[in-house]
């Protein structure tokens, strides 16, 4: 029973994203946590976690979350990583943005960062479903 609903799950590709986020996440907070501890402001802490989580996600996306769409030429390999990195500056943009104006109204920053993920969780899912591994 569980391992029939672990592989329906697995076949959900929304499901599988979320799986991979959560890694990456961890990867970028595990970072973001370190360098703001280590005395580093919030938006650049954020920015090197974030891009930290960015290489996570790329190896567990392309791997795990949308390899049945294959990519049959280096060429097109190429541009779905362009088109990855470019997502993924998107997603950087508006978590260094909340952080940013949290951090300066006052917002403790991990709270920021809580909320940023939020904003560029969907928004990232949204763009690589759409564009990048369509």
């Amino acid at each position: 029973m569980i391992a029939r609903t672990a592989n329906f799950v697995w076949r959900i590709t929304y499901a599988r994203y979320v799986m991979a986020s959560a890694v990456a996440l961890g990867a970028d907070l595990a970072l973001f946590m370190l360098l703001l501890n280590g005395g580093v402001a919030p938006v650049p802490a954020s920015a090197a976690g974030y891009s930290f989580g960015l290489i996570v996600h790329w190896f567990a996306s392309s791997r795990l979350v949308f390899a049945r769409q294959g990519v049959p030429f280096i060429s097109r390999r190429r541009r779905q990583k362009l088109l990855f990195v470019a997502s993924a500056m998107i997603g950087l943009v508006i978590t260094s943005f909340i952080v940013g104006i949290g951090s300066h109204l006052g917002l403790d920053p991990r709270l920021a960062k809580l909320g940023a993920i939020a904003v560029s969780f969907q928004t990232t899912y949204l763009l690589r479903r759409a564009v990048v591994f369509a």
